[in-house]
């Protein structure tokens, strides 16, 4: 009961505070987008992906969060475009956040090994506040904790917000670079720092939604290339780096493709402390590409038993399809981002 108890108080401070932050994937190869909207159009034919994280199932699922994205190249405008859709859940059902989001990038070409990416995202946010289902303080009771003995919630002086739900309009912007060895990029999302706040102590003092600053990086070494005896095998090791408000973090790692099989491994460490080991397995076959991946917790938040945080990938790429190969043998991608598709 102290544990629910006690994230119910944490799901009351993210909501009526002023430094929210974004649910972020740890298979980021599979949620390009929302990384970084330049990564728009990476694959010439549509490009489709489904994504799910549960966080903490131990404590009792509260985090959940789905996305689905499509994107696709203009080859002849050299132009991507990208469309996202992201829902997540946090408290089971307490706070909702659902955002829709259209990405644009433009391909320049430098020299023949060598390219840059602009990317901008324009897209709107609805958030929903189950008001019903928050416990405060003055609602707890030392015997029978934030309800009666005959399971009647405690009354609470709380004000309830007069607007329970909220749409606003979110705009993020990325640049990325890369060549046939290595790629290198920088986000920004929430750029003009909207209100999504229910409760304004201050309006004077209202900062909105922090900026989330995201610098990535990484790069492309093959160890085998493939042929009709024997798999491509490459490693891909990353860095990232994650801002926003007061909190960050970095995850550092690599990915390797074997065949039709891949795994990964990458630690993350907050700024001001260890989190968690990540490890990630899957398989790609044809268009279809499957992937899982656990985040294995190290901080003192293990001895609460959150039961780690799971994630499930699926990605259809239609530039697998025999038929597309067909149409395409002698073209051939001039860059190092094999790990995404």
């Amino acid at each position: 009961m102290k544990r629910h108890i006690l994230l119910l108080f944490i799901f009351c401070g993210l909501i009526c505070s002023l430094k929210a932050q974004d649910p972020v994937f740890s298979q980021y190869y599979a949620a390009p987008l929302q990384m970084n909207p330049a990564f728009a159009g990476n694959t010439f034919a549509p490009r489709i992906a489904l994504n799910y994280r549960n966080q903490w199932p131990g404590l009792g699922s509260p985090f959940v969060t789905y996305a689905v994205s499509y994107e696709q190249l203009f080859e002849p405008l050299n132009s991507g475009i990208g469309l996202s859709v992201l829902s997540d859940d946090a408290g089971n059902g307490i706070y909702q956040n659902t955002n829709f989001g259209l990405s644009y990038a433009y391909r320049l070409n430098i020299s023949d090994d060598f390219f840059a990416k602009f990317g901008t995202e324009v897209g709107g946010t609805q958030s929903n506040l189950n008001w019903d289902k928050l416990f405060f303080a003055d609602q707890i009771d030392r015997v029978s904790g934030a309800t009666s003995t005959g399971g009647v919630p405690n009354l609470s002086n709380e004000n309830r917000p007069d607007d329970l739900s909220k749409i606003y309009l979110d705009i993020g912007a990325g640049f990325l670079f890369y060549s046939p060895k290595f790629y290198g990029g920088i986000s920004a999302k929430h750029l003009n720092t909207p209100n999504e706040s229910f409760i304004n102590f201050n309006e004077n003092l209202e900062n909105g939604l922090p900026i989330r600053w995201s610098l990535h990086g990484g790069m492309q070494i093959s160890i085998q290339e493939g042929n009709r005896l024997q798999w491509p095998v490459f490693v891909a090791p990353s860095l990232i780096m994650v801002k926003q408000g007061d909190f960050g973090q970095i995850n550092a790692g690599a990915y390797v493709g074997f065949g039709m099989f891949f795994a990964g491994a990458w630690y993350r460490h907050a700024f001001s402390n260890s989190d968690a080991a990540i490890l990630s397995a899957g398989t790609q076959m044809g268009i279809f590409k499957f992937g899982y991946s656990i985040d294995l917790t190290v901080s003192d938040l293990a001895m609460s038993g959150t039961g780690g945080s799971h994630e499930v990938s699926l990605i259809i790429n239609f530039e697998n399809s025999e038929s597309v190969k067909k149409r395409r043998r002698t073209a051939r991608h001039n860059d190092c981002f094999r790990l995404f598709r």
